[in-house]
């Protein structure tokens, strides 16, 4: 049963081993080999602000595709370097003209925000001078994510006829939204002959001589647009340059080289879908199909990575803080905001969207946990306003029957997502006997997140001196608490209900969502021990982490997308809930799972999802076919692992940082954290495992800070 906004499964949307480049608001999907060809693989080409504006782009020798050697990404700088060689070259009339492995071609791509740059360095490695012929073919279809995603439209603009201008080629599109999009392409040196659809070359290399091209790719619209990237003024231009560089400044550090590539390469892949906007950093939520704000992917990635750097919380919360809803669900937070033709002819209703339920307790959440981290009260007063509209908006719009708790109505056909959680596909609410929920539904763990944000209010009214709206809202937290465990708990099944439907009957249904209740600390202290040993057990646990379906459930599938696979971002939620009750071993078991998968994973880079079918010997994780590749809360799922793992904690007001029971997974005897700050001071804290626990020794402190560790 898919929704109608479900990302379509061609037979190839791009490759496995796909290079992907991110700059602000452009990224880029490339083959191996650096191409990008839609039409054979429609994930493919170079979009920005929603809409691709490069469908084909790619290289040939001679006529013929030249031969893959190697290819990276890597670096602050968004770059790719592709090694390839040429094969046979023959002419038309099967003349043999050179030698496979003749000519070596270097290309380096770096893209910005707004385009990318690629130069073709090419080496003549033969003891004689050839005459070359090269091409660059390139094509743009100006195509809108969601329809590159397999979502019909409603009306189409048109394309412009190509210009050609000395060495530059300018295709268009008239968009039906007033939008005038323009491709530029500029070649240098100027090609021996250019069309509208390729570029030439023929190049005399003399033995052991080397020639560069190079091609700029120019993303232009007219008018611009106007969310938060390309009307940032300079200023704060620069200084979001500045904390850019500045994400990451705690280091993780392991003597195998193995899972300190995973680290690298989870760090880097937040890195590259960091995007300055006006009120600072923001993590977009994963490439090729959600780069772009997200409500509740940006909260939870923000958390995930709070614990080494606030940097990315500061700026989500601000972000949100500035796009709260106003109107009818005054208070409500954003969902998500699209900035593409379909979005604004209203094709798709995502262009400032506020259709979750959830994100709106996760931002008082995350502003609670972001005080205890910094002590930044300043901030804190500053988004106060907004923290009480978003706990009003709980209050009323939020509890559409008033029974206390958080509920969401399925919207009409067109107009939104039909399930408003995480898990918002539309057969994702469901009864023991497989029918689809009626609404209106209250999640189980959306009732955690509000527990979660009215006690971190109430934390945050304390320092702000209101303390009997601190009295208060604890109330109402222990009343949601009280009334969750009556409603939600099925003791036949050991867990917690999925959802109350419409009628407050419960979904008997065994799920992940139940996991939440621990990260969120709503559950009791044994039933939270009941949750934890059924999602360890065989009906969830796969050998390589917890399912979001119970094996044997009904709707249960290990292939679908939330009814039966693995969710890395899922399982760091449940990590750290574990962690809070103090359940190691439970702990310890899942995070020795999802660490089993870095034998497995080539490009040391955790997907969105995958399949959740047993683990089997030797045999990787089955992927699932249109996971998001990186995506944000699944890059920052090692580091909240990691948090969990060593149990910290922080209390700024106090100076003092906290390990409680820390754990490590066989895979990794050692962990240092080097410069981890608190305030204005750090420390250096080492990590070593022995047959029972886990050794900590602080090796280096600057300022004043305490460093406790809690058995």
């Amino acid at each position: 049963m898919d929704s109608e906004f479900a990302i379509g499964t061609p037979k190839k949307l791009m490759e496995d081993q796909a290079l992907v480049l991110k700059r602000g608001d452009t990224f880029g999907v490339f083959s191996s080999a650096g191409d990008a060809e839609a039409r054979m693989r429609p994930a493919e080409g170079l979009f920005r602000a929603d809409t691709r504006f490069l469908s084909r782009f790619r290289f040939l020798l001679g006529r013929e595709e030249p031969l893959l050697l190697s290819s990276h990404v890597g670096g602050l700088e968004a770059g790719a370097s592709i090694d390839l060689t040429n094969v046979d070259l023959h002419e038309e009339d099967g003349r043999f003209v050179l030698p496979s492995r003749t000519i070596h071609v270097l290309r380096r791509k770096r893209i910005y925000d707004g385009g990318f740059r690629e130069e073709f360095w090419l080496h003549n490695y033969g003891a004689a001078s050839v005459s070359l012929d090269c091409a660059v073919l390139f094509e743009a279809d100006f195509a809108d994510v969601f329809e590159v995603r397999g979502k019909g439209r409603s009306r189409r603009g048109s394309l412009r006829k190509p210009r050609i201008r000395g060495s530059v080629v300018i295709l268009g599109y008239q968009g039906v939204d007033d939008v005038e999009r323009t491709t530029r392409l500029t070649f240098t040196p100027t090609p021996t002959q250019l069309g509208a659809k390729m570029a030439r070359y023929h190049l005399p290399l003399r033995a052991g001589e080397e020639r560069k091209l190079e091609v700029e790719v120019e993303c232009f619209a007219e008018p611009e647009p106007k969310l938060f990237i390309r009307s940032m003024p300079s200023r704060a231009r620069k200084r979001a340059g500045r904390l850019r560089r500045y994400l990451g400044c705690a280091g993780v550090r392991t003597a195998d080289e193995h899972i300190q590539e995973w680290i690298d390469q989870a760090r880097a892949d937040l890195e590259m879908l960091v995007t300055p906007t006006r009120e600072g950093l923001y993590p977009f939520a994963g490439v090729p199909w959600f780069s772009t704000v997200f409500g509740r992917d940006g909260i939870l990635t923000s958390l995930q990575y709070l614990w080494l750097d606030p940097h990315l919380a500061r700026g989500v919360l601000r972000f949100l803080a500035a796009h709260q809803a106003t109107g009818e669900e005054e208070g409500k937070i954003l969902h998500e905001m699209r900035q593409g033709e379909m979005a604004a002819i209203g094709d798709v209703p995502f262009g400032l969207y506020y259709g979750s339920i959830d994100a709106t307790p996760l931002f008082v959440l995350l502003a609670g946990a972001f005080y205890a981290r910094t002590g930044d009260k300043p901030l804190i007063e500053r988004l106060w306003p907004h923290i009480e509209l978003a706990l009003r908006w709980m209050e009323t719009r939020g509890d559409r029957d008033g029974d206390g708790f958080l509920e969401y109505a399925r919207p009409p056909k067109g107009q939104g997502l039909w399930n408003q959680g995480w898990k918002d596909s539309d057969d994702a609410v469901f009864h023991a006997d497989g029918r689809i929920a009626e609404g209106p539904i209250a999640l189980c763990e959306v009732q955690g997140y509000a527990y979660a944000a009215w006690m971190s209010a109430a934390n945050m009214a304390d320092i702000l001196g209101k303390g009997e709206s601190a009295r208060e809202m604890r109330r109402k937290a222990e009343h949601l608490r009280e009334r969750f465990e009556d409603a939600f708990w099925c003791e036949d099944l050991g867990t917690y209900a999925l959802a109350l439907d419409g009628k407050k009957e419960p979904c008997r249904v065994a799920a992940s969502n139940a996991g939440h209740a621990l990260f969120s600390g709503i559950a009791s202290p044994h039933r939270a021990r009941r949750v934890a040993e059924l999602l360890l057990g065989p009906a969830f646990f796969s050998g390589w982490g917890i399912r979001t379906l119970a094996e044997g459930a009904p709707r249960y599938n290990p292939m679908s997308y939330h009814n039966g696979s693995v969710w890395p971002h899922d399982n760091s939620l449940i990590a750290l809930g574990l962690a809070r009750y103090g359940f190691s071993a439970e702990l310890r078991k899942l995070a020795e799972g999802l660490f089993c998968t870095l034998d497995y994973l080539e490009d040391h880079r955790l997907p969105e999802l995958f399949c959740g079918f047993p683990r089997r010997p030797a045999s990787p994780p089955v992927r699932y076919p249109i996971a998001c590749r990186p995506q944000g809360w699944a890059s920052g799922s090692l580091f909240a692992l990691l948090a969990a793992c060593l149990g910290i904690g922080f209390n700024a007001e106090g100076g003092e940082i906290r390990f409680a029971k820390p754990v490590l997974p066989v895979q990794v005897e050692d962990l240092l954290l080097h410069g981890l700050l608190l305030k204005k001071a750090s420390v250096d804290v080492l990590f070593r495992s022995h047959i029972r626990d886990v050794a900590m020794n602080v090796v280096r402190r600057r300022g004043s800070v305490s460093v406790v560790l809690v058995n």
